[in-house]
This record gives structure tokens, sequence and C-alpha cells, in this order.
């Protein structure tokens, strides 16, 4: 992770802004599932970091 992406580094505009930076421009890639704001919700809240939201969510994905 970089450091520059830590919450302690970043205000919450600046995280909504970076969240918005992954959203793909083409409508055809939208993903109703699988909203960004939603998966980083915590991380533009300033209650997890972003390895954290992955961790969550690959843990939520991986079925045996």
């Amino acid at each position: 992770m970089r450091e520059e992406y830590l919450i302690k580094n970043t205000t919450k505009q600046q995280r909504i802004e970076l969240i918005r930076s992954w959203v793909p421009d083409d409508e055809a890639m939208d993903c109703d599932d699988m909203e960004l704001f939603d998966l980083y919700a915590d991380y533009i809240n300033g209650t997890k970091e972003i390895a954290e939201c992955n961790a969550a969510f690959q843990a939520d994905y991986i079925t045996w």
C-alpha cells in the first residue's frame, strides 16, 4: 500500500476522489452488485485501510 493513500495521510474528500478514479469510464463495465463506493465505504469513512477492505472482500468472495 502506498503511504500517501493511508487514512492518516488523506482527507475524506481525497479518499472519495481516489475511489472515483477507479470507476471505469465505460458504462458497459458497470456492475450493479459490486459498487466500488460500497466496497470501500469503510476506507472512505476512515475506519479501514484499503488493504483491509480488499481482504474482507476476498474472504467473502472465496468459497470452497
